[in-house]
Formats: C-alpha cells, sequence, structure tokens
C-alpha cells in the first residue's frame, strides 16, 4: 500500500513522481503504437509490391503464352481470325460425341426409329463420270481403230463383215509445250543497171518486225512464258532452267533474269500509266511486305508495297523500296487527295499530314489484335468480335448495293453499333492493366478509331483491307519460292512485272496470252495508243473481237 506523506514538500515531490511515470509509460505506449503502426505499414507496403510484382508476372504470363500461340499458330497454320475458344469447345464437343458413339444402346431407351430424323446437310456431288464432250474449248484429235482384213472375216461362215456403227469415248491427254526456232531471213535488193554503171546500187533489205529484245534470242512467247511462270506462277527461275532442259533447251537462270530486266524497261511505260491511273482512284488500298535483297555480308530487308485502285481504275500497282520509311508511299501518292485505305502503320501519318488524303482503317487488323490477345480475356474477346461481326453481317447486306444504298445503310445499322463497340471498349480499357494484352488490343482500336469509322461516312471505302493484303500474301509466296532479289534493280522488276501479271489475275485475264500480244506489238506502237493496252482496255477489245469471230458469216443468197 502506498505510503502517502503528510507534508507538502514531499506529497509534491511525489506527484511529480507519478506524473514521469505515466508520461514514460504514455510515451511507451505511443512508441509500441507507432512501432506498430510501422510495422503494419511496412507488411502492407510489402504486400503491395508483392501484389504488383504478381499482377506484373500474371501479365507478363499472359504476353509469353499468348507470343507463344501466337507462334504455334503461324508454325502450325490455322485461320488467324477465328477465335481459339470456339474451336476448344467444337473439338470438345466433336470427343464428347465420339464417346458416345461408342457406348451401347440400353434394352430401355426409345426405338431409333420414333425419334425424329435428323436434316443432314449433304453436298451434290455429280453423278458419272463427266462429259469430255462439252469441253468444246479443248481442241480435238480423233483416232479411229478399225479391224483389219483378217479380223472382218467371220468365224462362222468366213465372209466379210460389214461395220453397223461406232463405240465412241473420250479421254484428256496433256501435251508439253515445244520450243521452235523460228529463222528470219531478210532479202537484200539491189540495182544491178546502177552497179554496171558503176554507180550505186542502192542495196536495201527488207525489214523484219521489231521485237522487245534487240537482237534477242527470245521471241514474245517465251518472254511471257517466263514472265508469267515467275510472277504469276511464283517459279523461281532455277526450276524454271531444269523445265527447260528436259525439253531439249538449255537457258541459264541468269540469262532468264536479264530477260526479265529487258522486258520490265520495255513495259515500264505501261507501269507509270497504270500508277497514274491508280492515284485517280477515290480508294486506294495499300500494305507492304519484307522483299528481302542481296547486300554485302547480309541480306537487306527492303519492302515491297502494292497499290489497289478502286473499281473504276481496277490495277494493283507494286512498288520496290529500299526501307519501310514514309518516302516511298510519300513519294508514290503525290498529289492524291481522296481517301487511303491502310493498316496501323504510323508512318501513313506522315503521308497524310498537309494533304487532303483521307486515312481509313481495317477492322480485319483490328478483330486480330483481339482475337491474338484472346487468352488474356477471353470474355472480351467474345464479346468484341460478335460485335465486330455484326458490322461486317451488316456489309454482306450491301454487298451488292450502291454507294449511295450502301452509305444510307451504313448509317442505320453499322453507326449504332460502332457507338456501342466504342462505350464497351472504354469500359473494358478502364478495367484492365495498361499493360495487359487485351489493354493493348483496346488502345490500338482506340487510337485507330477516326479511320475505324471512315467506313461509315463513305459508301465506296471498304470496311478492311483484306484485297490489299491478299496481294501480299502472293509476294509472300513468290519471296518464299525465289528467296531474294539481287540488288534495287531486281527489286524495280519484280514490282513492274508483278503489277503486270497481278492485275490479268485481278480482272481474269490470261496473263501470258496478254503479255504475248503485247510484247509482239508495243515495239510498233505509238504513245497516244498506250492506253488501248491496259489490261482492262485489252480485255474489252478482245472479248469484242472474240464475238465477232463467232458469229457466223451471213448466207449470201
Amino acid at each position: 500500500m502506498l505510503q502517502v506523506p503528510e507534508d507538502s514538500a514531499s506529497l509534491r515531490a511525489l506527484v511529480q513522481q507519478l506524473r514521469l511515470e505515466r508520461d514514460h509509460e504514455k510515451q511507451r505506449a505511443q512508441d509500441l503504437k507507432h512501432h506498430a503502426d510501422e510495422q503494419q505499414r511496412r507488411a502492407e507496403e510489402h504486400q503491395r509490391r508483392v501484389d504488383e510484382q504478381t499482377e506484373q508476372l500474371q501479365v507478363e504470363l499472359l504476353r509469353v503464352k499468348l507470343e507463344l500461340d501466337r507462334y504455334k499458330k503461324w508454325y502450325y497454320g490455322p485461320r488467324a481470325d477465328w477465335l481459339q475458344s470456339d474451336q476448344d469447345v467444337a473439338q470438345m464437343l466433336l470427343n464428347f460425341a465420339e464417346e458416345l458413339d461408342c457406348k451401347p444402346v440400353p434394352a430401355e431407351d426409345p426405338a431409333a426409329a420414333a425419334e425424329p430424323a435428323e436434316e443432314l446437310r449433304r453436298v451434290k456431288r455429280r453423278k458419272g463420270r463427266r462429259n469430255l464432250a462439252n469441253f468444246e474449248n479443248l481442241p480435238v484429235s480423233t483416232q479411229v481403230y478399225e479391224l483389219s482384213e483378217a479380223e472382218r472375216a467371220c468365224p462362222c461362215c468366213g465372209l466379210t463383215r460389214k461395220e453397223i456403227g461406232a463405240d465412241e469415248s473420250w479421254q484428256v491427254e496433256y501435251l508439253p509445250g515445244h520450243f521452235e526456232r523460228i529463222q528470219h531471213v531478210r532479202k537484200k535488193y539491189a540495182c544491178t543497171s546502177c552497179e554496171m554503171n558503176g554507180e550505186n546500187p542502192g542495196i536495201q533489205a527488207a525489214k523484219k518486225p521489231e521485237t522487245a529484245i534487240d537482237k534477242g534470242l527470245a521471241g514474245p512467247g517465251l518472254l511471257a512464258y517466263i514472265v508469267t511462270s515467275k510472277f504469276s506462277d511464283y517459279l523461281p527461275l532455277y526450276r524454271l532452267e531444269d523445265i527447260f532442259a528436259r525439253q531439249g533447251f538449255e537457258i541459264s537462270r541468269a540469262t532468264q533474269s536479264v530477260w526479265c530486266g529487258d522486258v520490265a524497261d520495255f513495259v515500264e511505260p505501261l507501269y507509270r500509266l497504270m500508277a497514274d491511273r491508280v492515284r485517280a482512284s477515290h480508294v486506294v488500298a495499300t500494305d507492304d511486305t519484307i522483299m528481302p535483297m542481296q547486300s554485302k555480308g547480309k541480306v537487306a530487308n527492303a519492302r515491297m508495297w502494292v497499290y489497289v485502285g478502286d473499281e473504276t481504275q481496277p490495277y494493283n500497282v507494286f512498288d520496290f523500296t529500299m526501307d519501310r520509311g514514309r518516302d516511298g508511299p510519300k513519294r508514290f501518292l503525290k498529289d492524291y487527295g481522296q481517301v487511303l485505305l491502310a493498316d496501323g502503320y504510323a508512318g501513313y501519318n506522315g503521308v497524310v499530314v498537309g494533304n487532303a488524303i483521307t486515312r481509313a482503317g481495317c477492322w480485319a487488323h483490328m478483330k486480330r489484335k483481339i482475337i491474338d490477345a484472346e487468352k488474356s480475356a477471353p470474355e472480351i474477346a467474345k464479346e468484341a468480335v460478335e460485335r465486330v461481326r455484326a458490322l461486317y453481317a451488316v456489309e454482306r447486306q450491301g454487298k451488292h448495293a450502291s454507294i449511295a444504298e450502301r452509305l444510307k445503310l451504313r448509317r442505320e445499322q453499322s453507326a449504332p453499333l460502332l457507338a456501342e463497340l466504342h462505350d464497351r471498349l472504354l469500359q473494358w480499357k478502364n478495367q484492365l492493366l495498361p499493360r495487359h494484352p487485351m489493354a493493348e488490343a483496346i488502345n490500338y482500336a482506340l487510337g485507330q478509331w477516326n479511320e475505324l469509322n471512315a467506313f461509315s461516312t463513305d459508301g465506296a471505302v471498304p470496311i478492311d483491307n483484306n484485297v490489299s493484303e491478299r496481294e501480299m500474301k502472293r509476294i509472300v509466296l513468290n519471296r518464299k519460292n525465289s528467296l531474294f532479289v539481287g540488288n534495287a534493280r531486281g527489286g524495280r522488276t519484280a514490282a513492274i512485272l508483278a503489277s503486270i501479271t497481278s492485275t490479268c489475275r485481278r480482272l481474269d485475264i490470261d496473263p501470258q496470252l496478254y503479255l504475248t500480244q503485247l510484247l509482239t506489238n508495243l515495239p510498233t506502237l505509238p504513245f497516244s495508243q498506250l492506253p488501248q493496252w491496259l489490261p482492262d482496255q485489252w480485255k474489252s477489245h478482245h472479248a469484242a473481237r472474240h464475238d465477232c469471230l463467232q458469229k457466223p458469216a451471213p448466207q449470201t443468197p
């Protein structure tokens, strides 16, 4: 028990001591609380850093998985614009159905005949063999088989049997192409009278037709075949060298390469005219890909660009550049001021800045970005792709409509879909971390939103840039077979000749027939008549001549 002093001095000393002890305990309690708070703060900070690192690792893991899936997709080659989750579900259902079919049917199950028959989708197949007599475009060679005199004797009476009919059958045969040597003999003429009188005899030789390659060994048909094989059928020249050798004509790939360069120089005026016509289009679609070029020490990554004209100017023109800088498309599109349809490559911003060009975006690229990030956010990817497919459904409705009708359809149906999709993109962006793969895909769409909406304000603008991407795939196929071009001149040659053959393919023209006639007639053609040999103009004239020849001749009374 605490003894309380009786004198005031001792009592004040005791109170002072108790106050000091109270303050000390209070300070100690505050120190303990501060230490506990500091420990809790450090624990929370540590947990926050752990959570951030976990989120970053999860995001990085998603990015690595997506990159692995992308490489698998490139290696195994499935469609790049399909949701993988849908394929997984379909495969799961297929496996389930196979397992279900293997199970025995219980006796208490109802009979199969009582179930409604499911209508199966069947492919209509042609019955019997094809009637080859209907292929009237193929030449006919008839072979007649007869019995010999000895075989015609009747085995019963010995008299000669009479012909009573014939059995007919058809067969298609392939006869390989062959080479011919064409000897050009230019006869010379002179005046013998003048020569006898010691005067100038006036010797003159008959002219022969001018050729695409002056004093060249190859004729127009052979040049057309080489160009078509390499730039339309994607056969590298070393394979053509082997094919020619099997047919008895040995010509090196180096010579063929020189011939291709000469043909490109010869048809370059037509190529420039096609480029001018493309620049007259209301909508020009463009894309690019790597075109390897031989260089010292390593292969340089040059580029091949394509510029696709609209339906009024149906030409596909390629352009070769040494790099992917904006100078290439800026030079090609100089003085162009209408609509440029392209992907999200930032270099096009420098092309359209300061001029009247309107950029249009590609919804196929946008959808592909979403699908590439599908595994990181499957639900978002599924909804986004369904909304994009709704836009394509509207496009299918207006596929054969006029430009005005298509624009009206887009304003009525596509514009509301675009507004809803934009709101959903903003909502998804706020739900995801900045470095999330799906957030990057969404940022791509939002960053290209004005360009992606260009088709909704112009009925002539396609919803995607697939038309130029298809041409790039053909360039990639040629690159895969031929590997690279030798130099800048080889790249220019490839651009010119690929423009001719690609435009022929677009217009459903036989490039070999077109090139043969072009190389035959172009040497003597006046420059003013050059537009007549544009592929679309040539097709019209060729069809008219063909129809004229097919008409029966008028019968004289």
